[in-house]
């Protein structure tokens, strides 16, 4: 609890952040420090507020924040854990970076393949390209901390990038840089069962669980600029929508 106490202090940026956030940032350091193994408890609420000086309310407005996240998740009188899945908000259009980053994890890439080519039919149906046109396509794993998280098979329109070597590490970052960020999309998810090679790249066995996402990404100007279709592991990753009646 000392510890947690210095990361509550060294979080407070000279006492500018309310002390629930600075609560909310010691906790997601602690947690990615490792003070709590994998799918771990937190001690529980009113422990915390005790050992720490501070009221059972900020503890809470804290730790509500970090299960909104995704970090923790709360389970019915057992307590606080800590959550070892992603969970993507199907309705948010976010990169795969953007959304480890949030999370206080690191994202990473593995490059497959990098090419540029000529349209297939598939994609010229999908991107709405007249064939012969110009595609770039990229084949990548995408990591969190270490641990392949998805395969990811995008291909982008050639106008929508300076050149095939424009993308680093997030390809979002590479088209907003010229103007091409998609700003919607459509997305199909689908269940499947991992391949032998799928299974083998996301270190994982073949036959077990694994999630489909195709998306097509649009520009503000309307252009389909991305096709891309990822393969996630089944056993690290929910999405989520938040529906609305009206």
């Amino acid at each position: 609890m000392n510890e947690l106490a210095e990361l509550m202090h060294s979080a407070a940026g000279g006492g500018k952040l309310p002390l629930y956030q600075q609560l909310q940032h010691a906790l997601r350091r602690a947690i990615d420090a490792g003070a709590w193994g994998s799918a771990s408890a937190l001690p529980a609420e009113r422990q915390l507020a005790s050992a720490l000086g501070i009221s059972r309310i900020t503890v809470r407005k804290a730790i509500d924040a970090l299960v909104e996240e995704g970090l923790l998740v709360r389970r019915a009188g057992a307590g606080n854990f800590i959550n070892t899945r992603i969970e993507k908000n199907f309705a948010k259009l976010t990169s795969f970076s953007e959304d480890m980053r949030a999370r206080g994890r690191i994202p990473r890439n593995e490059w497959l393949k990098r090419s540029e080519g000529l349209v297939t039919p598939e994609e010229a149906l999908r991107l709405r390209l007249s064939p012969g046109a110009a595609v770039y396509r990229f084949h990548r794993i995408r990591y969190a901390d270490e641990l392949p998280m998805c395969l990811e098979h995008a291909t982008i329109a050639a106008s929508a990038l300076a050149s095939l070597d424009a993308v680093g590490d997030s390809m979002y970052e590479a088209l907003e840089a010229g103007g091409n960020r998609p700003v919607r999309a459509l997305q199909r998810l689908s269940a499947l069962l991992l391949n032998a090679e799928q299974a083998r790249l996301l270190q994982t066995r073949e036959g077990d669980a694994g999630l489909c996402v195709e998306r097509l990404g649009f520009a503000r100007d309307g252009r389909a600029v991305e096709f891309c279709r990822s393969w996630f592991r089944g056993d690290m990753y929910d999405f989520v929508a938040e529906l609305n009646a009206s």
